[in-house]
């Protein structure tokens, strides 16, 4: 493994600022382990490794702002060496010039000096990094409060929150910054005068998500193709389904829509995967469904349901909900944010009857959904009310054409009639 960096988490990220670590040196860890929290212009986001190792060194401090592809840490896997530092290419020094005596002083510093200094090896952060030295306070002994991050000691601190009343959410029951957060104790003067780390910066969202959609404008060549579809069956289906379940079981029709969206993207996957300028596109092996969702106070987000294609509706109904939970609790994690395959987004209930939206680079589509409407529907010889909803596909026209979009809505259409189809 060696070398983490900081991870590109958007098309239009240059920089992250790293919030905390959930590691220390010496700490085995497991793909999937999340060991940062990094923020960005969308928010605080949980950065996970994608290989077992084990961490030899942190070369960043929490608070540092890092460039996409910067060393953050040094995770080595098994049997791995630590990188060795690039030898300093260092001329023989010059010989003195004469001087008088005034000038002794800087001449020897001159010629004992090389003429280029050797790079710096990577440091650990000055933090101490055992976990003993992290219980801080006599009250947190004994407890996981020894797992706490910094941020979240800090934040705890402020708040006067007991770390050792809380239970952890993190790899192995280390509390993290959410965890205090959540707990909701009354802020003291100084955290109401100072945000706390990971908040979201709402014009630097929008900063973000108006960089990165005049980016798809520009490059991508948009073509639409809508479809009204009555979904009346679906409907009244979920109605008597969700009468038998507890309220917080229900499934929404939003997932329905996910689900279908997902279906139509395994019957015709060229339009499920990414679009390099130099490689072209390039069709993903499973379905990484983007699921729109709109903060509170403004603001978008699109993380994925990792391999939504094994999902059937319960289950992408739980996912959703987990996804939504964390995104306004600032708890997604990079693979989320950077695999999705195909992104859906839906105007919910009420709204709009249709909505084109923009694609997300470098995926090639976008279904958008609009509000569920009640309208006049021939059914046989008759003219009944029936409730349907009008899905706008949009497409990269480098990648397809009319002919499989038109197939894509089609499959669609089949699976929004049966949406537990595998």
């Amino acid at each position: 493994m060696g070398i983490f960096v900081m991870p590109s988490l958007g098309s239009d990220m240059e920089s992250g600022k790293l919030v905390e670590w959930l590691v220390t040196p010496g700490e085995a860890v497991q793909r999937g382990d999340v060991v940062a929290v990094v923020e960005t212009q969308k928010g605080a986001i949980e950065i996970e490794t994608f290989e077992a190792g084990r961490v030899e060194s942190l070369t960043a401090e929490p608070g540092q702002t890092l460039a996409v592809g910067a060393p953050m840490a040094v995770i080595l896997a098994e049997g791995e060496s630590a990188p060795a530092p690039a030898p300093a290419s260092t001329p023989a020094p010059a010989p003195a010039p004469a001087s008088t005596p005034a000038q002794t002083g800087a001449a020897e510093a001159e010629t004992t000096a090389p003429a280029q200094p050797p790079p710096a090896e990577p440091r650990r952060p000055e933090r101490p990094p055992a976990p003993a030295a992290r219980d801080e306070a006599p009250a947190e002994t004994g407890t996981t409060a020894g797992r706490a991050s910094p941020a979240a000691r800090s934040l705890a601190r402020e708040r006067g929150i007991d770390l050792a009343g809380l239970r952890g959410s993190g790899p192995g029951g280390a509390i993290l910054l959410s965890d205090v957060e959540a707990a909701g104790a009354p802020r003291g003067e100084r955290a109401a005068a100072q945000p706390a780390p990971g908040r979201i910066d709402m014009a630097e969202m929008r900063k973000a998500i108006a960089a990165a959609m005049s980016r798809s404008k520009r490059t991508i060549p948009h073509f639409y193709l809508s479809q009204t579809i009555d979904i009346e069956a679906l409907s009244s289906s979920l109605e008597t389904d969700n009468a038998l379940r507890a309220p917080a079981d229900r499934i929404l029709l939003g997932a329905a829509f996910v689900r279908a969206a997902v279906v139509a993207a395994q019957a015709v996957p060229g339009l499920n995967g990414h679009y390099d300028d130099a490689e072209g596109f390039e069709q993903a092996e499973s379905v990484n469904a983007g699921v729109a969702i709109a903060l509170r106070g403004g603001g978008l987000v699109a993380p994925a349901l990792i391999d939504a294609g094994t999902l059937d509706l319960a289950a992408t109904m739980q996912g959703m909900r987990d996804l939504v939970g964390r995104a306004r609790a600032g708890r997604l994690r990079n693979s989320e944010m950077t695999q999705g395959t195909i992104t859906v987004s839906s105007l919910g209930e009420s709204g709009a009857e249709a909505m084109a939206g923009v694609i997300f680079p470098p995926q090639v589509a976008l279904v958008g959904f609009g509000a569920p409407q009640r309208r006049p529907w021939v059914v046989g010889n008759a003219v009944v009310p029936r409730r349907t909803v009008t899905v706008t596909l949009s497409v990269d026209h480098r990648v397809s054409d009319g002919r499989g979009a038109n197939r894509f809505l089609a499959a669609l259409a089949d699976a929004l009639q049966s949406p537990e189809t595998p």
